[in-house]
């Protein structure tokens, strides 16, 4: 499979534990915040037993990987320590591999101790960083010897900084420089699978979140899985003027529009309608020979 993943033809497998995952139909990525300050589901799932009912709800629903994040990146959360976050990832990721010993964990984090611990103690099959390596220098090397794959997000700024009035000339042109810088970067430390997030709500008004959703197809540039992640947020909540609570038919008109334009993997909160998203999407580009 590998071999065929020329500049010329867009990677559509993953090696994850010695498996070979196909994205040649997009998958599922099931949020699983162990917070008590996430924008949407803080303070929601932090004790094993609903930790085990979300994570039990989502793989039924069709989760194809679950991400679990330790740190709030909301915009203005507070910074967490390591051992904060190491003792969070410790309580939720003991009881999911408990009883899920085989799905995919995505560990949503930016300190490199932190990536190398799950990846060897529970057996993390990808890294979800939101800083792109930018955070910690010994990130991309620690992946590569690990041999995961590597989410890599744009973020303009910091959780605390990022939404102060964020500026671009172009902002899908200058999220494509950015790209390009780090996955030269990443390429170079020797991470062999990657997946691109344009970072939606990362240091951008809602009009530059927009721009990028329309515009996602540029990223196919890259040659290279794209992850969106528009769930509950405030390009949704902040337009229609509701809560992230009554956001998720928003959410899956975002999705769906998201996945027309090209992207693989859906990050989401509500794994039953994006998946549902994904079923009709697929029959309606059939369709149309898209």
């Amino acid at each position: 499979m590998k071999d065929k993943d020329t500049f010329f033809l867009k990677k559509y497998t993953l090696q994850i534990g010695g498996k070979i995952v196909e994205l040649s139909t997009p998958k599922i990525m099931g949020i699983l915040n162990v917070t008590p300050d996430s924008f949407y589901d803080g303070n929601k799932y932090t004790n094993q037993k609903k930790i085990l009912e979300k994570v039990t709800q989502m793989i039924n629903e069709g989760a194809d990987f679950i991400d679990v994040g330790a740190v709030s990146s909301r915009p203005g959360a507070d910074p967490v320590t390591a051992d904060e976050e190491l003792k969070r990832l410790n309580m939720a990721l003991e009881v999911i591999r408990d009883h899920f010993p085989d799905i995919i964990l995505s560990i949503d984090t930016c300190r490199s101790e932190i990536a190398e611990y799950v990846i060897k103690t529970f057996k993390a099959g990808m890294i979800n960083d939101i800083t792109a390596g930018s955070a910690d220098e010994k990130m991309l090397s620690i992946v590569a010897a690990s041999e995961v794959p590597y989410i890599m997000m744009h973020m303009k700024g910091n959780p605390q900084i990022m939404q102060k009035n964020p500026v671009y000339e172009n902002v899908t042109k200058e999220v494509i420089g950015f790209f390009s810088e780090r996955l030269e970067q990443a390429r170079l430390a020797g991470i062999n699978d990657i997946i691109i997030d344009p970072g939606f709500g990362f240091g951008k008004t809602i009009q530059h979140n927009y721009t990028l959703l329309n515009q996602l197809d540029a990223f196919k540039i890259f040659e290279l899985p794209v992850m969106v992640g528009v769930s509950r947020k405030s390009m949704i909540y902040k337009t229609l003027e509701i809560t992230p609570e009554e956001s998720l038919n928003g959410t899956t008109i975002l999705n769906t529009l998201a996945l027309v334009n090209g992207a693989d993997i859906l990050r989401v909160h509500d794994v039953k309608e994006a998946k549902e998203a994904i079923r009709l999407t697929q029959m309606w580009l059939k369709a149309t020979n898209r």
